[in-house]
């Protein structure tokens, strides 16, 4: 079981997408939760990443400042996760 860190609730690591700070530093989106890295894990909707952002919950987890492009781009890849 993860927690999500935009709604705070938890459930299955299968349920839920890991976004991942890398050695190099940078934010990625692990669609597959197997990368190494330092890892945050969002519910697949988009709701759930501006609740993150604006509490600043994935910058908690990751222990790390986001830029504001990389906010734009996790949230074009889960939209386009949610139109599969």
């Amino acid at each position: 079981m993860r927690q999500c860190t935009g709604c705070r609730e938890m459930k299955n690591k299968k349920e839920m997408i890991r976004i991942i700070k890398t050695a190099e530093n940078t934010i990625e989106l692990d669609a597959t939760g197997k990368k190494n890295g330092r890892g945050a894990y969002l519910c697949f909707c988009r709701e759930c990443l501006q609740k993150a952002q604006k509490n600043k919950g994935l910058e908690r987890s990751l222990k790390t400042a986001i830029p504001e492009e990389i906010y734009l781009r996790l949230e074009k890849e889960l939209e386009a996760i949610e139109q599969k």
